[in-house]
């Protein structure tokens, strides 16, 4: 009888003990999420102010935030739970000692990894988070616009309202790649969490919801790469795979491959096959990593880097509209108005020749041209009609075709920007035809003019296509506002006398003919690359501009130097001076 009256008091008494409320626990783990952070952080900031094997410092500032991360840190161990605060102090007291003896960079950090793991079990919860979704860069400029824009400025670079009066170090150049260094998503969200101590920047964890951070700190990586979210998750993948291989660690590379996946759907969407590969590639990397002797190693950073080159010209190379339609237009404007003062020369030749009978034989070739052109672009079209790599293969070819030819013209343009020449060129033309008495040869004049015209702008347009990504209306557009403007153009030159500037005319055109074969040979040799006929070879410090067809690969690089080599002999050889003898 009293063992059972034991038992319903202990069970009376066990009831009575509240238990832990559930703010408390959610409470527990923003601590140890906290600790984490600053731990994490002041390992990291460590590393770029010490020698990679200690003893020395490379930049104080660095170091001293360290040690401010780690105070913050210990200050915060009585709030954990009570399991693991033993640890996490002596934890934490070691990594101090390590920092102020300027131990090994590679040390701390195992240390901070160590009480990474041992807080982690003890609070029983995600202690370093990974956004539930994408986070938004449209939510992210606009916390940013609100919450740090007084102090770094509309665009990050430290030059806001504010920042001549914060107390401590002036706010940091956000854009700034230097200043950044190898800062993840996840740092900076760690930053915008707690604050930076010793600095004027707050911690926003109490003040801005998780999705909220997430998002700003999204947008503060876009704002070394003009905004673009894709890019910076391609540069930051970039950045953990060296990591990872430097470092030999799988835990980098699996944060390598969790950055990956914030792009990885965008990539299935355009290519299942490059997406799955990747996927691959990197469990690899996770498996082998830590193991793998270091030609192999190298090895797979290479498949790893050709095949994130691949993904990101499919994720982020989508031309504007903008773009599409301007080089439509003036694609169409160009080549139409040439061909039109082409035949305005012959028909004028003619009548001041006393030829006027034969202006029919000129504007019968001109339209059997136009016919012929019409027929030439269906039979491009059928030749297109081949599988994808065979499409990518041929795109790749029309682009570098297409190139040569615009490079050409546009130096022939350059060549006749003197009016005399122009004249002398057109007047050769039609004198050898006339003297002949044939209306088959001024037809063949008129024909082979204005059909080249045809020929090129078949190309360019092919080419164009092929650069568009499926974009076919802004194209369309250019198409029928240039043909629009085209026969505004005869009128105003036919009916009303109109005369045309000729000189910059030709300078004009033959720079955006120059800007266009540019970018056709850098997607030209992109092409080629996807089709599999031309290797990758990556060069990590050159940019990407895909408005200029620039790519970091040597491949194209180097095509483009032959380029602009070439352009500027052509230029110097067109420019020089001439002798009285050969300008009449």
């Amino acid at each position: 009888m009293r063992i059972l009256r034991f038992i319903v008091l202990l069970l009376m008494t066990a009831a009575a003990v509240p238990a832990p409320a559930a703010g408390q626990a959610a409470d527990t783990l923003a601590v140890a999420r906290r600790v984490v952070a600053a731990t994490s952080l002041a390992a990291k900031e460590y590393a770029l102010g010490v020698a990679e094997g200690g003893g020395r410092v490379t930049h104080l500032e660095e170091v001293e935030e360290a040690s401010l991360f780690i105070r913050n840190a210990r200050e915060d161990v009585p709030q954990l739970p009570a399991a693991v605060r033993a640890v996490a102090d002596s934890q934490l007291a070691v990594i101090a000692a390590l920092i102020a003896s300027l131990g090994p960079p590679a040390e701390v950090e195992r240390q901070a990894d160590a009480l990474t793991r041992a807080i982690a079990a003890a609070a029983g919860g995600a202690v370093d988070p990974t956004p539930r979704r994408r986070p938004s860069v449209a939510r992210g400029r606009a916390v940013f616009a609100e919450r740090c824009q007084p102090c770094h400025g509309d665009r990050g670079k430290g030059d806001g309202p504010q920042a001549e009066h914060v107390v401590g170090p002036r706010p940091a150049d956000l854009g700034d790649a230097a200043v950044m260094g190898d800062a993840t998503l996840t740092d900076v969200y760690r930053r915008v969490s707690i604050g930076v101590p010793g600095t004027a920047m707050p911690a926003f964890e109490g003040e801005l919801s998780e999705e909220d951070r997430w998002a700003v700190a999204n947008f503060v990586m876009t704002l070394q790469f003009q905004g673009s979210a894709t890019a910076a998750t391609f540069a930051a993948v970039r950045r953990q795979v060296d990591s990872a291989v430097a470092h030999r660690s799988d835990r980098e590379a699996f944060e390598a491959y969790l950055t990956f996946e914030q792009v990885e759907a965008d990539l299935r969407v355009r290519d299942g096959d490059l997406a799955r590969a990747l996927e691959a590639e990197f469990a690899t990397l996770r498996v082998r990593v830590t193991g793998a002797d270091a030609m192999a190693l190298d090895s797979l950073r290479g498949r790893l880097l050709v095949g994130l080159e691949r993904a990101e010209r499919l994720v982020s190379d989508r031309p504007s509209r903008a773009g599409l339609f301007a080089q439509s237009f003036l694609l169409l404007l160009r080549e139409g108005f040439e061909a039109i003062l082409i035949l305005a020369a012959l028909l004028t030749f003619l009548t001041k020749a006393g030829a006027d009978e034969r202006r029919r034989d000129v504007t019968g070739g001109a339209v059997w041209a136009v016919a012929a052109s019409v027929a030439t672009w269906v039979l491009v079209e059928w030749l297109f009609e081949v599988s994808a790599a065979q499409r990518e293969a041929l795109e790749g070819a029309t682009m570098l075709l297409a190139m040569a030819v615009l490079f050409w013209v546009s130096y022939w343009l350059l060549s006749k920007i003197d009016v005399e020449q122009w004249t002398a060129f057109v007047k050769g033309r039609m004198e050898g035809a006339l003297a002949g008495g044939s209306g088959l040869a001024l037809a063949s004049v008129a024909f082979l003019a204005v059909y080249r015209e045809g020929l090129e702008t078949i190309l360019f347009y092919q080419a164009l296509f092929a650069s568009a990504d499926g974009r076919i209306v802004p194209i369309a557009a250019g198409m029928v506002v240039g043909g629009a403007a085209l026969a505004m153009l005869y009128v105003a030159i036919h009916r009303f006398g109109l005369r045309i500037p000729m000189r910059p005319f030709f300078a004009v055109t033959s720079a955006v003919l120059y800007y266009m074969a540019f970018v056709f040979a850098g997607k030209g040799i992109a092409e080629l690359q996807e089709a599999g006929l031309v290797g990758i070879s990556p060069v990590e410090w050159a940019p990407r501009v895909p408005a200029l067809g620039v790519y970091p690969t040597v491949e194209s690089l180097a095509l483009q130097g032959v380029l602009l080599a070439a352009a500027v002999v052509a230029v110097l050889w067109a420019l020089r001076p001439l002798p009285a003898g050969e300008r009449a």
